[in-house]
Order: structure tokens, then sequence, then C-alpha cells
């Protein structure tokens, strides 16, 4: 299936994804500061302009903002982009161990063979898990098809149902070696998969559980504040009636950047800006059930 590529202006001009819904009070408050000052100043009231002008084009002030957007767009992006990395991980290590327990664990008997299918599911319930702990969401019907009755009204008692899950697989591993199925050395290999997908998850609530320093939050918000404040101030002596829209404009830019690092700092939600997580698990879901399905050679 062929997707089309939307057109470049189709994307300037898209709102969804769009931070301007959010940012359009602040944009509105400070155009309308900006056309109340041009009314005050059509009627003959001036304005120290000296005074703000030197507040606007002062460079120790605007290299302090600059260096607060630079570092707060940074770091939400960074965050942004650990958590796809580690989802990454958490997929890459779920379907290599999938693999393994596909290959190396025997299915002689149709209880067997059972065990198999469910010990593959909860791989796909340990990302589904992840993503509803991260979303501080309770285990919900997202899980109750991957897991046995029992498991699942265990996992909903469960403080941490994706260590549970993990718990679960590991405890079938061992059962499998105990058998003779599975070498200790296999065992060894899978439990390194399942290590590696216990630390994706970790990783994860370190990123949720750690936001930026409310300090650099503040700090950058109120030099914004005063920045967005003091311009129509300094610049209807030029604008006149235009002050309002070019401060809008402006504003928009400013705010704009600032709401984008808001938006992907935690990047694991439901907002049209977030890692697409739900879609993530679905792959991995669909990928599981290929690998199960598929024949092999005896």
């Amino acid at each position: 299936m062929i997707v089309k590529k939307p057109s470049w202006l189709e994307v300037a001009l898209q709102i969804k994804g769009s931070v301007v819904p959010v940012i359009l009070p602040r944009l509105i408050l400070c155009g309308g500061l900006g056309f109340i000052i041009s009314v005050i100043h059509y009627y003959g009231y001036g304005f120290p302009q000296p005074i703000f002008s030197s507040v606007i084009t002062n460079v120790a002030y605007n290299l302090v903002l600059g260096l607060l957007m630079v570092f707060r767009t940074n770091t939400a992006y960074s965050r942004y982009w650990e958590g796809r990395q580690i989802w990454g991980t958490i997929v890459i290590n779920s379907l290599n161990l999938g693999r393994k327990i596909r290959l190396s664990v025997s299915d002689r008997s149709a209880s067997e063979q059972q065990q198999k299918k469910a010990a593959i599911k909860m791989l796909t319930a340990f990302a589904i898990a992840t993503k509803l702990k991260l979303r501080r969401l309770p285990v919900n019907n997202e899980l109750a098809a991957l897991l046995t009755p029992e498991k699942y009204l265990e996992l909903k008692d469960t403080n941490s149902p994706p260590l549970k899950i993990v718990l679960w697989i590991g405890d079938y591993l061992k059962q499998q070696e105990k058998q003779n199925i599975l070498t200790t050395l296999e065992l060894i290999e899978m439990n390194t998969n399942l290590d590696k997908m216990v630390e994706g998850f970790i990783g994860c609530e370190r990123i949720l559980t750690t936001p930026v320093p409310l300090a650099y939050t503040i700090y950058l918000k109120r030099v914004l504040l005063i920045y967005c404040l003091i311009l129509p101030l300094q610049l209807v002596y030029d604008l006149n009636w235009w002050t309002g829209p070019i401060v809008t404009i402006i504003s928009f830019i400013l705010l704009g950047v600032e709401e984008i690092a808001n938006q992907i700092e935690n990047p694991f939600g439901i907002e049209p800006n977030d890692l697409p997580v739900d879609e993530i698990c679905r792959k991995l879901g669909t990928n599981l059930e290929d690998l199960m399905s598929a024949n092999l050679k005896p």
C-alpha cells in the first residue's frame, strides 16, 4: 500500500500535533496586550521607551533567554530519543527471547505447546504492562487477552505488573531447564534477554520520574513572560497599530518552542507528539504471533 506523503504546506498548516491549540490563550493575551498598548499610545500617553528598549535589546538578557531555550529543548529531545532507544531494546530482546523459546523449547504434547504459546504471549504482555505502568493506568483488557484468567487476576493486585510478568517467564524457563529441555547455557542466554527487558522498563521509569529541575522550568517561563510583556512597550513607537499582530507572531515563535519541549519531555503519554508506544506494542505482538505460527522443518 502506497501512503501519500503530505505536502510541505499541508504539514505547515496542520493542527493535529501542533502546539497552537495549547499556546493560543497565551498568544491572545500577548496580542491583546499589544493592542491595548497601541490604543494607549494612540491617545498620546507615552511610555519610557529607553528603559524597555534596554531590557529587550540587552545582550545579557537575550543570551540568557537563548541559552535557556536551547537547554530546555535539547534536554527534552534527549529524553524523547532515549525513551525511543529503550523501547527499541525492549522490542529486540522480546523478539530474540521469543525466537529462542520457539526453537529451543520442545512441544511434543498439546500441553507443552500451550505452555510455550502462553510464554511467548507473556512477552507481548510485558510490553503492554510496561506501557500501562508508564502511563499510570491500571491493568486492563489489553492484558486479559494475553494471560490466563488466574494470572490476569493476580496481575491486577500487583504493584509492578511488568516485573511480575518477567518473573513468570523466568519461572517457565527454569522449569524447562529442570526438565532437561533447555541447557544451562540456553537458560543463561534467555535470562540475559529478560534482564535487558527489565533494564528497559527501569530506564523508562527513570525518565518518567526524573523531570527537568523545576527551577529551570520556572526561570525560563518567567524570562519569557517578562520578554513578551515588555515587547509591545518597546515596539509600539515604530509599529503603532501593528504592535499587536507582530507581538503575537514573536510570542508564537518563543512560546511554541517552549511548549514543544514541555510536550516531549514525557514521551510515554497519549498525546500526538509522544512516542507511538501503542503501535510499538501492536507490532511486537504481531511479530511474535508470526514467529509462533511459522512452520519449521522437522
